[in-house]
């Protein structure tokens, strides 16, 4: 595959990691265009990622020996349908509508690009090429915040999303220029065994509990540093800065160690910097490197786990690619739960020592679980 198709690939990424961060930028707007509170607005964030997590592997049971290219024009396409009626959409239940539909269409094109880019790469570049799509993802994080609250505040939260809107379909058209590529060929009875398959199990918990202590600070950042403003950006773009790093190093890395290594050491570094952030959450600088500290070992966490599924269940990779998906809404879930019922109880200084647990807990599973150990049972 192509540095080229794999930028094709990674433009839509980009748009979909956006909009993941875009809405989450722009509470108060949205919540005053719409008149509904600042928590009844960010519902649409809870609502995208629910409707993603359930989907992703549903399209990718009932889809599995479809052309990616047209699951990837499709999705960007139904993405687009749920963007516009967003950005035109006159109350809240249809802007809510909207974010379903858009959820449906990124959960078809999100997954199905890192299967593409795997399915038409070997064994030796693979890791290269997924780590080229997720960075369209990684660099999302750096310009999402960003982009959401200047663009935001300067043209309005609807014009940001028509921007999102010319970007999907700049996505859309450009997956015409990509290779064909097609899952093994397996009935839907086939495609569904990979439910019970103990080695995908474990490998989606991993990246459950690996993703949850740094989303559990990103989700209630404002909070944890006890900062506002500008600052909070600059420590958004720390943290994406750091996960652009790490998805840059992650090929090299499993390399050098393999996947199962790398996903303990994102464990450990998560870890160690939500540890580094119970001291310095209150200081400026340090609390900027702990983010750019967390965001690397969060960056460093997802190629390995879709490298294992390609290697461990080949032919179940496209199915298990939109459940590693789900694995990782799930963890944007279970983290603003987490997070939420910890601030509740604790206050603000517990969120920090809360995801320093999480993380061990991470490294834990990385450790026990080895699916690369024994035959599936």
């Amino acid at each position: 595959m192509t540095l080229v198709d794999l930028l094709i690939l990674a433009i839509g990424t980009f748009t979909l990691g956006v909009d993941g961060y875009v809405v989450s930028g722009l509470l108060p707007e949205v919540s005053a265009d719409l008149h509904v509170s600042v928590s009844t607005a960010g519902q649409l964030t809870s609502l995208f990622a629910l409707v993603y997590a359930i989907g992703s592997p549903i399209i990718a049971a009932l889809t599995g020996n479809w052309d990616r290219r047209v699951l990837l024009a499709g999705g960007m396409a139904v993405f687009i349908v749920g963007m516009v009626l967003q950005a035109s959409g006159p109350d809240f239940p249809i802007v809510a509508t909207g974010r379903v539909i858009a959820a449906l269409g990124a959960a078809a094109y999100q997954s199905n690009a890192f299967s593409t880019a795997g399915l038409l790469s070997d064994d030796k570049r693979r890791a290269r090429s997924l780590a080229v799509v997720a960075g369209g993802a990684s660099l999302a994080l750096v310009a999402g915040l960003p982009f959401g609250i200047l663009v935001g505040q300067a043209w309005g939260w609807r014009n940001t999303l028509w921007i999102l809107v010319v970007l999907a379909a700049i996505s859309c058209v450009s997956v015409a220029f990509l290779p064909a590529a097609h899952a093994p060929g397996l009935g839907l009875r086939g495609r569904l065994r990979v439910l019970t398959d103990t080695r995908v199990r474990d490998i989606l918990i991993g990246t459950t509990t690996v993703m949850v202590p740094a989303f559990v600070i990103v989700s209630y950042l404002p909070t944890v540093l006890h900062i506002s403003g500008m600052l909070v950006v600059v420590a958004m773009f720390g943290f994406g800065c750091g996960q652009v790093l790490g998805t840059a190093a992650v090929p090299r890395l499993i390399r050098w160690r393999g996947s199962p290594f790398v996903l303990v050491l994102s464990g450990c570094a998560v870890t160690v910097f939500a540890a580094i952030l119970v001291l310095a959450r209150t200081t400026e600088y340090g609390a900027v490197a702990a983010m750019f500290g967390l965001g690397a070992g969060a960056g460093i966490a997802i190629v390995p786990q879709q490298h294992r599924l390609f290697a461990l269940v080949p032919a179940f990779a496209p199915i298990a690619m939109g459940l590693n998906g789900s694995a990782i809404y799930l963890a944007v879930a279970l983290s603003a739960a987490i997070g939420g019922g910890v601030l509740a109880l604790g206050g603000a200084v517990a969120l920090a020592p809360t995801a320093v647990l999480l993380g061990l807990l991470a490294i834990t599973a990385g450790t026990v679980l080895r699916p690369e150990a024994r035959a599936n049972t």
